[in-house]
């Protein structure tokens, strides 16, 4: 029985197998296009292969995508049908039971499995990677954090898979708010590989996260050439860059990394970046930016999809597009098909769906919420939204994606009129913790308007003036 380079045994697999293994493994840490192309060489070596099985099921997870996970499920049952699960190691098994639940919707499930697998073999890169993802999508911060912390110690700081390790380790902690250890880490994390594009994306979270955007237009720029290309997060870190140009007041860069690199005649469609595109125009449009004809043409593009009840996540950005497009109806059809999915579904597929559960207590509310916004029924907005302002994570993401959620409620109750004391609470909280921010203090400045507060307004707007000067200083 041949065993991968940590010695975990894999059966049904001979050398040239093997060695695409490790390649798809590699390209898989480092995000590389190639990772396809190795997975189905692997399993056209050892179609008999549990490992080349597995990996073709988490790639059919890992984006999101309900018909990819489709075509995997149907491949992965094939598999389960022809193979005894008998003669694969405890190792295997547990992979095999981690595939299965996720392609039947037990996401969550999946996680319990792998956070299992890794604890008895805490050098699997592949349990640990997986889990990794599982742990953002489902936003479990502490345990995208403790799932990589738990096993780090067991490898050698020499491992060639240490450095991708650390990326991961590094965004767990940022997402946990330990944004100095998480910049430290990820920092090591890409000396050791500049092209690790994982840990770039960290780094690039804990400046998001502190308002350090000067400090992540200048880290960026830097090293444009290690993350822009040949991987599959150019157009999420391309994302992260206009959000740091966003802050520093320039509409027109923002504008241009959007056609040049998230949304244009040559996107793929695929529902991560479509996500990224609908996240930047609604906070282009919560703060009045005219973009064009943007929205119409990102909202087609969602609509091409023709997507059914997968992810709740992608859900909420397909309805963004639909509500900054105007498509109100599409809007409320996709809100309408959740419901009675929810209604046909529960309670019989209910928890082991994961989907159910982020659908009904996230997923729609937050949906709704967006397409009031959208009618200006602002009242409505904060009355959706909050409630559950402390539990969007449920439904994955990061701090950073979700935020355009937290703004929506920001703008709702800075607008209504009804909710004078939730705005200054908001807006104290917000700039409290995170002081560096225009956005803050621009919203801050508008409700000193309206409620009659001239000096306020004015210190306000002045503090988000020179903070969004300091990043232009970066821009040129």
């Amino acid at each position: 029985m041949e065993t991968d380079r940590h010695g975990h045994a894999m059966s049904g697999i001979g050398d040239e197998a093997a060695r695409h293994y490790e390649r798809a493994l590699d390209a898989l840490l480092f995000f590389r296009g190639e990772v396809a192309d190795e997975a189905q060489a692997m399993a056209a070596a050892a179609p008999r292969s549990a490992m080349a099985q597995v990996f073709g099921a988490y790639l059919g997870l890992l984006g999101t995508e309900e018909r990819e996970a489709a075509a995997a499920r149907r491949t992965f049952s094939a598999f389960l049908g022809a193979v005894d699960l008998a003669e694969l190691s405890p190792r295997e098994r547990m992979h095999a039971a981690a595939a299965d639940a996720w392609l039947d919707g037990d996401m969550f499930g999946a996680g319990e499995i792998l956070g299992e697998l890794s604890r008895e073999h805490p050098r699997d890169a592949l349990a640990l990677a997986v889990g990794h993802q599982i742990d953002f999508f489902s936003g479990d911060a502490q345990r995208l954090r403790d799932r990589i912390g738990g096993a780090l110690t067991s490898w050698d700081s020499d491992d060639p898979y240490f450095g991708p390790l650390l990326g991961m380790y590094a965004f767990g902690l940022e997402e946990s708010g330990h944004y100095g250890h998480a910049e430290e880490t990820g920092l090591r994390a890409v000396e050791r590989h500049p092209r690790d594009v994982w840990g770039i994306h960290a780094v690039v979270h804990t400046y998001e996260m502190r308002g350090r955007f000067a400090d992540g237009i200048h880290y960026m720029d830097a090293r444009t050439a290690d993350w822009t290309d040949g991987n599959f997060l150019s157009v999420h870190n391309s994302w992260h860059y206009a959000l740091y140009a966003l802050e520093s007041g320039s509409i027109e860069r923002v504008l241009a990394v959007y056609d040049n690199t998230l949304h244009n005649e040559t996107s793929e469609g695929i529902a991560m970046e479509l996500l990224d595109a609908s996240a930047l125009l609604w906070r282009l449009l919560l703060v009045g930016a005219d973009v064009g004809p943007r929205w119409a043409k990102l909202a087609e593009a969602w609509a091409g999809r023709e997507d059914g009840a997968y992810y709740a996540f992608n859900d909420v950005h397909a309805v963004m597009a639909y509500a900054g497009a105007g498509r109100i109806a599409d809007a409320e059809r996709l809100v309408k098909d959740r419901e009675l999915w929810l209604a046909r579904s529960e309670p019989a597929a209910s928890p082991a769906v994961s989907n159910h559960a982020m659908t009904r207590e996230i997923g729609l509310p937050v949906c709704q919420a967006l397409i009031a916004h959208r009618r200006e029924q602002y009242t409505r907005v904060v009355e959706l939204l909050a409630p559950i302002r402390n539990r969007l994570n449920f439904f994955g993401g990061s701090h950073a994606q979700r935020d355009a959620i937290q703004r929506t409620l920001v703008e709702a109750a800075v607008r209504s009129g009804r909710h004078d004391d939730l705005a200054r609470t908001l807006l104290s909280e917000r700039i409290s913790l995170r002081p560096i921010c225009p956005y803050n203090w621009q919203a801050r400045a508008r409700l000193a308007d309206r409620l009659g507060d001239p000096d306020q307004a004015v210190a306000a707007r002045t503090r988000a003036e020179q903070q969004a000067a300091a990043g232009a200083a970066v821009l040129g």
